[in-house]
């Protein structure tokens, strides 16, 4: 059976670029790679195919002989095709391997060359109160996470001995196997790609150089924090495999609904009911303000409900800043109810002297329903 165009195989022009034969390559590997189709022989054949045509046509000087010649210029001994492929081949093309599949196990990126791995991120959740967030605070809190095992030092291997390097790999953490006629690299099977294995494991960690307890840690929470805040503690997370660095710890907080304030940022909004007299003739009342205070507000003469009443710099304080947002009093009119006898009587000559200057709004509503029922509204 005859082979088909290299260009065709990768799916580009043959004024492709490098950067676009090493794309299309890594795009056509990544589906075709026999570890992500096991038993597939048809994705093994396309991937050879593949690996074939990168080769000469990722090479300057067997590229512009492939151009001019095609196949034949890599058979009968020409220095290339499925006779030319090396043990080397693999090597030359790790950085690609590496970028598509890691180590081919999905840990490479995480573990340093020593066998030392970093541990993971922890995440906790913190409920706090709005007083907390106006203030600030200080928490304890209790994380069960690993940490570096004590006896060992970290290392896994029992007190007066350490690991030693891996005989399967020679202390590289890869090995080198063939698959038909290239090789590629993968993780060494027996030290799981450390480099280093171990003899005589530590008794209280059984060699992973780790052991589980809980840690009680104090949180500096600042003033101003909102709902949904991550505060990073680097290095309090689990620790790390032989000797590696902690990950680190995220503090999540969540903010419990206040009794009478709503939070937008850094305002407050808060509704306040007012009695009936207070609101017609003005007055004053004591508004309950964060941080336990009360401030006095002043109710202008005719207030109706819905009026918001603006007090500056009394909302919650802006992170990292010294300005604070504002609090707004939104008015609530009571109407009376069971009223006495002489209340009724004096609500009677309240309606019975009231004009249409004591209800403006109330009289232009009606004016415009008896335009609009009269087919005269503009």
């Amino acid at each position: 059976m005859s082979k088909r165009d290299y260009y065709d195989v990768l799916g580009v022009a043959k004024t492709a670029s490098e950067a676009e034969l090493k794309s299309a390559f890594r795009k056509l590997a990544m589906q075709h790679h026999p570890d992500r189709n096991a038993g597939d022989a048809e994705a093994e054949t396309k991937f050879k195919e593949l690996n074939e045509a990168y080769q000469i046509l990722s090479d300057p000087q067997k590229r512009p002989a492939y151009d001019r010649y095609g196949h034949a210029a890599f058979e009968q001994g020409g220095g290339g095709g499925a006779g030319g492929f090396t043990g080397d081949f693999g090597a030359s093309m790790s950085d690609i391997f590496e970028d598509l599949f890691g180590d081919l196990s999905g840990r490479g990126r995480q573990r340093q060359s020593n066998g030392r791995e970093r541990g993971a991120d922890v995440r906790y959740s913190v409920e706090i109160s709005l007083d907390d967030a106006f203030s600030g605070k200080t928490v304890s809190v209790t994380i069960p996470t690993s940490i570096s095992c004590e006896p060992c030092g970290g290392t896994g291997a029992k007190a007066g001995s350490k690991p030693k390097a891996c005989p399967t790999c020679g202390g590289h953490g890869r090995v080198r196997a063939s698959q038909g006629f290239f090789s590629i690299e993968r993780t060494c099977p027996r030290c799981q790609g450390r480099g280093e294995i171990i003899d005589d494991p530590c008794r209280q960690c059984g060699g992973a150089g780790r052991t589980k307890k809980e840690r009680t840690l104090s949180v500096n929470i600042p003033a101003g924090v909102e709902d949904g805040t991550r505060i990073r503690l680097s290095g309090e997370g689990e620790g790390g495999l032989r000797g590696g660095p902690s990950g680190d710890l995220y503090i999540f907080l969540s903010i419990q609904p206040h009794a009478y304030l709503r939070r937008d940022g850094a305002d407050l909004y808060c509704m306040v009911p007012i009695s009936f007299t207070v609101a017609a003739l003005g007055g004053h009342i004591n508004v309950p303000v964060i941080g336990g205070e009360m401030k006095q507000v002043t109710i202008p003469e005719g207030t109706q409900t819905g009026r918001q009443i603006r007090l500056r710099g009394m909302g919650m304080p802006i992170l990292r800043s010294r300005e604070k947002g504002d609090l707004y009093v939104q008015v609530v009119v009571e109407t009376p109810q069971k009223l006495t006898a002489r209340q009724r009587e004096l609500l009677r000559e309240l309606e019975n002297d009231s004009g249409t200057d004591n209800a403006a709004d109330q009289a232009g509503f009606f004016e415009k329903m008896k335009s609009f029922i009269s087919g005269n509204d503009d």
